[in-house]
C-alpha cells in the first residue's frame, strides 16, 4: 500500500523547488495534495496538472501564511474539498542573505513574518482539523548548523523555527500529533539559481565540503518528507533530520 494512503496534506510554498516536488512526492505515495501557492499560480496550476496526470489529487489554493485570514483559508480550502487534513508541511518561505550592513527593518519583517509567523499561522489553523496521527513538518535549514556569512536573518529564522518545532512536539504531543523539522542541505532550485549561489565560489566550497559529492536536488528531499510524513515515523517527534549529502 501507498504510504501515505488516504491522507490528505498541505504544502505551502509547492509552486516549485522543494516544495513543488515534496507536493508531487506525496501524491504519488497516495496522499490528496493542496499545493499553497503566494504569487506563482502558473507554477502551482503546473504542479497540480503533474500529479493528476500521473493519477493522483491536487488542487492549488492562493495564499500568504503570514497573514492569519489567508493561512487559514488554505486549511478551510484542503477540508473543503478533502474532508480532513492529516499533514501539513511548513515549506513556504524567504531565501535571501544579505551582508549585516544591507539588513534593513523591512526585510527582517518579511523574512520573519514569513518564515516564523507564517508556519506559526498555519499551524495554528490546521489544529481545527489534525487529529491523532497527525504530522507537522517543518522545512528549516543546515544553515542553521553551518552559520554562513550574510545568513544572520535568515539563519535567525531557521533557528527560530527548529525551537518552534520542539516545544510543539511536547505541546502537541498530548494530541498525539507529530511535529519534526527537516533540514535540507544546499539545493538546485529556482531559489538557489536565482541568488546566484548554483555555479558560484560558495558552490563548489560546498561541493569540497559535501562527503557525497554533489549538490542536492529536490528530489533527494522527498523521500525524507514522504517518511515524516507516514505512519513510518509514528514514533518521531521534536526531531531535526537533516538531508545534505553530509554537509555540516
Amino acid at each position: 500500500m501507498a504510504k501515505l494512503a488516504r491522507k490528505v496534506a498541505v504544502v505551502t510554498g509547492a509552486s516549485k523547488g522543494i516544495g513543488a516536488a515534496i507536493a508531487k512526492a506525496f501524491a504519488t505515495e497516495g496522499a490528496k495534495v493542496v499545493v499553497n501557492y503566494a504569487s506563482s499560480r502558473e507554477g502551482a496550476d503546473a504542479v497540480v496538472q503533474a500529479i493528476r496526470e500521473a493519477g493522483g489529487e491536487a488542487i492549488a489554493v492562493a495564499g500568504d501564511v503570514s497573514k492569519a485570514e489567508q493561512a487559514q483559508g488554505v486549511v478551510d480550502a484542503a477540508v473543503a474539498e478533502f474532508g480532513r487534513l492529516d499533514v501539513l508541511v511548513n515549506n513556504a518561505g524567504i531565501y535571501a542573505m544579505v551582508p549585516i550592513e544591507q539588513v534593513t527593518e523591512e526585510y527582517y519583517r518579511r523574512t520573519f513574518d514569513v518564515n516564523v509567523l507564517g508556519p506559526l499561522l498555519t499551524i495554528q489553523a490546521a489544529l481545527k482539523h489534525l487529529g491523532k496521527g497527525g504530522s507537522i513538518i517543518n522545512i528549516s535549514s543546515n544553515a542553521t548548523t553551518l552559520l554562513p556569512p550574510t545568513s544572520a536573518v535568515y539563519a535567525g529564522t531557521k533557528g527560530a523555527l527548529e525551537a518552534i518545532t520542539g516545544v510543539l512536539a511536547k505541546e502537541l504531543g498530548a494530541r498525539k500529533i507529530r511535529v519534526n523539522a527537516l533540514l535540507p542541505g544546499v539545493v538546485e532550485t529556482e531559489g538557489t539559481r536565482a541568488m546566484g549561489m548554483i555555479g558560484s565560489d560558495f558552490e563548489r566550497y560546498a561541493l569540497a565540503q559535501t562527503p557525497l559529492g554533489r549538490i542536492g536536488q529536490p528530489d533527494d528531499i522527498t523521500g525524507v518528507a514522504v517518511f515524516l510524513a507516514s505512519d513510518d515515523a509514528r514514533w518521531m517527534t521534536g526531531e531535526r533530520l537533516m538531508a545534505s549529502g553530509g554537509f555540516r
